[in-house]
């Protein structure tokens, strides 16, 4: 269990709630630089802590969250009181990140990570037509559609779950592959694939119909094909409130109605 001498690096999304949180908490408990730190406590919403996640990806840094935005599904409630107690309790939870690779139309290669989803989707009036290969494997010739996505557990319930995907566990050892409005073949809902596949997305008719691809913030334009895989290596670790884990979390989402 960690002693409740852990030394916090406090960062604020830079709203007027996360600046004061911030005021707040590091008046009380002190502040470390991030490198120094052992606990990074991230104050905004779910889209400050993903970029915190990805800038911390491989140093071992343990992440702590608390809501100073809006939803803050990934995020524990904000207390000023009792922090050193609530982090040496917390559930830790390792995210893998997404590594997507794009080649564009223009024979450009751009690599990226991604810890909620990397998505594809048409970038102008035109259907996007994109053929489907698991594993090197193909497993669907055409899909026509607005876009689809490869989402990660941690990322199934943002535009995944928009998009009527499935809610994933986060130690589920699974990925979602969830299309967007899909046109043809009109019913199909998409796919659950183990975290060891490869996914491969060949742009057909590229020049006609273009598509965009983002990796959570990164997007690369006119890609012609997309490899999505989970990084073997890179790893994130967030801590959770015991009383509000992240698979209770999931639970009440899936309950909802």
């Amino acid at each position: 269990m960690r002693q409740a001498t852990s030394r916090f690096a406090f960062i604020s999304s830079e709203t007027s709630d996360a600046d004061a949180a911030l005021e707040t908490l590091s008046a009380r408990y002190g502040q470390a630089s991030v490198d120094e730190a052992d606990i990074i406590v991230a104050l905004g919403g779910d889209g400050f802590l993903l970029q915190t996640l990805r800038e911390t990806m491989g140093t071992g840094k343990k992440v702590y969250g608390m809501n100073r935005g809006t939803i803050g599904f990934l995020m524990n409630e904000y207390r000023a009181t009792g922090l050193p107690e609530r982090v040496a309790s917390a559930i830790a939870e390792t995210i893998r990140p997404l590594e997507m690779q794009v080649v564009t139309t223009a024979g450009e290669s751009v690599k990226a990570l991604a810890i909620n989803e990397v998505a594809l989707w048409r970038q102008s009036y035109q259907t996007a037509k994109i053929r489907i290969t698991v594993d090197d494997q193909m497993r669907m010739a055409e899909l026509s559609c607005d876009g689809v996505m490869v989402a990660t557990p941690a990322g199934s319930t943002a535009y995944n779950l928009s998009a009527h995907g499935p809610i994933l566990p986060l130690d589920a050892p699974l990925l979602a592959l969830t299309p967007v409005s899909p046109f043809r073949p009109r019913n199909w809902r998409g796919a659950l694939l183990s975290n060891k596949a490869t996914v491969r997305f060949d742009i057909l008719e590229a020049k006609k119909r273009p598509v965009n691809v983002a990796a959570d913030h990164t997007e690369v334009k006119n890609a012609a094909s997309v490899t999505v895989r989970e990084s073997p290596d890179q790893t994130a670790t967030l801590l959770f409130d015991p009383s509000h884990s992240w698979n209770e979390r999931i639970l009440t989402e899936q309950f909802r109605y």
